[in-house]
């Protein structure tokens, strides 16, 4: 166990992106939910996910308004294991409203809006499901270009939230990555800094956020790292035949350190000293036993220079992931 900016937290913590919701762009998502993708059935599956996280000894829960029903699927998890609030540390996320009404092809699945009013509502929505349960509370894909880090309205309604003791964060994305969070980093209410965390991308096809995530955490933020598998992307399922040499490069350390290449992915990140949680987003209790394994892994300088031809540019990066298909 560990501490992100005063909460417990594991090392290893649960996102359910892909558990509240009938469709997302992970490779593999339609298999893993092929018992079925009606409510009650995506509820017990969160459920038997949640309790296998819980026994092996995840404390850290990642859920967002625009997850479908996870913030509810783990609300009523959390009733059914009668935990008291502070036994685990749950974070939610505002400023993303899903619109996909419980289909996997839809016009649009969410959309982004970083207004004060949708601020407002999504927090006391997050509230009446989660309540005394939620802990940190974060901006949904902050970025430079939605104008939310100069948006005063919304910044002085987090610093009250704050004042009211959650713990406020910001998830950020795409190729700007540093460049919102040096932005974010300077951000003040009332004297103060206003960001408690942090949640990037980093994995090790697109680690370029690695320098302002160490900053980050050097002037005490806490440090979330979520889609350390890339969508699918570092695992097995992944067979796109232009990712053929970086799969066998992959492969052969995996197998080289007697592991899997999700566990192998997952402890690159765990590597770096300036991270606090890495986000599992498993879909199956088999996915997260393996993603689990990472914790066993013993890193050194050697695998980082073995894998250092994996990472792709930024944009080129973030271009593939835009065209990964919901299913």
């Amino acid at each position: 166990m560990t501490t992100l900016a005063g909460l417990p937290v594991s090392r290893i913590g649960l996102g359910l992106a892909a558990l509240g919701r009938p469709g997302y762009i992970n490779i593999g998502h339609a298999t893993d939910l092929e018992r079925g993708r009606d409510v009650p059935t995506m509820e017990a599956h969160a459920h038997t996910v949640l309790d296998a996280a819980h026994a092996a000894g995840v404390r850290y829960f990642d859920a967002a308004r625009s997850y479908g029903r996870a913030e509810a699927f783990l609300a009523s998890w959390l009733a059914a294991q009668g935990l008291a609030p502070g036994a685990v540390t749950v974070g939610s996320k505002w400023g993303y409203v899903y619109t996909a009404d419980w289909k996997v092809e839809a016009e649009n699945h969410e959309v982004k809006e970083h207004s004060i009013a949708n601020l407002t509502r999504q927090v006391a929505e997050s509230r009446a499901i989660l309540g005394s349960y939620l802990g940190l509370y974060q901006i949904h894909s902050a970025t430079l270009e939605s104008g939310v880090l100069g948006n005063r309205a919304v910044l002085d309604e987090l610093g009250r939230l704050r004042a009211d003791g959650l713990k406020i964060g910001l998830s950020i994305t795409g190729p700007r990555q540093a460049e919102t969070l040096r932005v974010a980093m300077e951000v003040e209410v009332g004297g103060s800094r206003l960001f408690d965390s942090v949640q990037a991308t980093w994995n090790l096809l697109e680690p370029s956020a690695g320098p302002a995530l160490a900053e980050a955490h050097a002037v005490g933020m806490g440090v979330i790292i979520k889609e350390a598998l890339a969508n699918g992307r570092l695992t097995g399922r992944n067979d796109d035949s232009a990712f053929s040499v970086k799969r066998r490069a992959i492969k052969v350390e995996a197998d080289r350190l007697g592991t899997t290449p999700d566990a192998l992915a997952l402890a690159a990140v765990m590597s770096h000293p300036w991270v606090d949680v890495v986000l599992s987003g498993a879909t199956t209790v088999g996915q997260l036993r393996s993603n689990l394994d990472a914790s066993k892994i013993v890193w050194n300088r050697e695998i980082d220079d073995r894998l250092a031809s994996l990472a792709e540019g930024s944009d080129e990066y973030w271009t593939t992931r835009s065209r990964l298909p919901w299913n």
